[in-house]
């Protein structure tokens, strides 16, 4: 496999119209509710108040085109996931609080498919689960304590499993397979499809959209743009991993950069001996993050982190597809499936996504000032980007559900360390997360460094 020959463009982006299909702000207007960003974050708030609150005039304003940013370019995975685990949101809280979260987020895993039948959104969606596999015998070992510790929190078998070796082989062909976690609750999607789909959805209930209209400032009651003003009772901002653009939220989430690839399409006599039948989505438990699919078109769509943090929260094009990264990738995926050496990679992409200092996501609304935002996923924004959507939107219309009391509601982050400390901490990071992987490898063992990796992310 080589990236020479690949596009370097979204393959999900090959299925839409990827660029401007709508107006730009044209001088002043007023609303009632304005939404900065066309993602997930910003589509759902707005689709859910015009469907429960058609009496609001709702407008969305997005700086280049629906699901441009990660909403339209991630790797697919629908699925329930807190970006520090379970064990955070009982340490900050107890564990009723957190079954009820999550419990919250796996009903936006079936939300998100519901929605899309509903609407009519091909969006490629397959809930077979989120697969993690244990490939070094220690691993073992954390996937048994992490099933165990659900079960005892309040999960059960259908909600969360341990695979031996048998049955984690039966259902992913990948080398050096022990055993595994089986997640029931997540789905693969197609996003880009969703996303665009979704935006057509909020249109038809009546909100609005406008592309190509860039945001300057957002104030109580007002968006400044280059267009035009936008005035409006509510403001929400949904800029996840673009949001340190703004004046004055550089420290407030940092824009930090995951990476794809997508193979050809395989052949039938190689998905029998690869598996994923069902289209679970897979990873495993090495330190730096990598996750897969196979495609509805037979492909595998996979990445990963690695990149690093660009200076002061830059974001360019060109830190979009480094040829390093993309080679680590393929390297990975040949690793785990050698089989795919004779295949082409046809499309390698990339771009940020939004971490707060705490790794913890938040809800937020101001009621004096009606100023509301939500993010820092980490990743893990597709279905939790649909709750906080369904959240914003009960929040700003003033509707008391079990949604507006989840414990994320108006969580405060601490602000990132200022740069050059800012730089050197998430890079330092990212060379301790590089650096366990090899130890544990080596030695077959579990790695202090993962260990003090963890703490420094605040996982318990």
């Amino acid at each position: 496999m080589k990236i020479a020959t690949a596009v370097k463009r979204p393959f999900w982006w090959d299925a839409v119209t990827a660029s401007r299909t709508r107006a730009s702000l044209d001088g002043d207007i007023t609303v009632d509710v304005a939404i900065v960003g066309a993602g997930f974050t910003g589509l759902w708030t707005a689709y859910y108040l015009a469907l429960n609150h058609p009496e609001l005039d709702v407008a969305v304003i997005e700086s280049t085109h629906v699901g441009h940013g990660a909403s339209g370019r991630n790797g697919g995975w629908c699925h329930a996931e807190y970006p520090l685990g379970y064990g955070s949101l009982v340490k900050d809280f107890d564990s009723a609080t957190a079954l009820r979260h999550m419990r919250a987020l796996a009903d936006a895993v079936d939300e998100v498919g519901r929605v899309a039948s509903a609407e009519g959104i091909d969006a490629d969606y397959a809930k077979g689960g989120v697969l993690s596999m244990a490939r070094i015998p220690f691993q073992v070992d954390a996937a048994k304590h992490e099933v165990s510790e659900a079960h005892d929190s309040g999960f059960t078998e259908d909600d969360i499993r341990f695979l031996d070796r048998d049955e984690a082989t039966s259902m992913i062909g990948a080398s050096g397979v022990l055993g595994g976690v089986w997640w029931a609750h997540g789905a693969a999607i197609q996003p880009a499809k969703l996303v665009h789909g979704l935006a057509a959805a909020a249109e038809r209930r009546g909100a609005t959209i406008y592309e190509g209209t860039r945001v300057q400032s957002i104030e109580p009651g007002r968006l400044v743009a280059d267009e035009g003003t936008v005035t409006a009772r509510t403001v929400v901002r949904a800029t996840e991993g673009y949001t340190s653009q703004f004046d004055g939220e550089a420290r407030t989430i940092v824009p930090l950069y995951s990476l794809m690839i997508a193979t050809e399409p395989l052949p039938q006599d190689m998905w029998d001996q690869i598996g994923l039948e069902t289209r679970p989505t897979f990873s495993d438990f090495r330190n730096l993050l990598i996750y897969g699919q196979r495609t509805a078109d037979g492909r595998f769509a996979f990445g990963g982190r690695g990149a690093p943090y660009h200076f002061r929260s830059s974001i360019k094009d060109e830190f979009d597809t480094p040829d390093a990264v993309h080679t680590e990738l393929i390297r990975v995926l040949t690793e785990l499936f050698p089989a795919l050496g004779d295949f082409e990679v046809t499309h390698r992409w990339g771009g940020p996504l939004g971490v707060p200092r705490d790794w913890k996501p938040s809800v937020t609304f101001d009621e004096t000032t009606r100023l509301a935002y939500a993010g820092g996923y980490v990743g893990d924004g597709v279905a939790t980007a649909n709750l906080a959507g369904r959240t914003l939107a009960d929040l700003v219309a003033g509707d008391d559900t079990d949604r507006t009391h989840l414990p994320w509601i108006n969580h405060t982050w601490r602000k990132w360390e200022p740069e050059p400390f800012r730089w050197a901490g998430i890079n330092f990071g990212l060379r301790l997360a590089k650096a366990a992987d090899r130890s544990e490898e080596r030695r077959q063992a579990p790695s202090v460094l993962a260990k003090i990796g963890n703490k420094l992310r605040g996982k318990p």
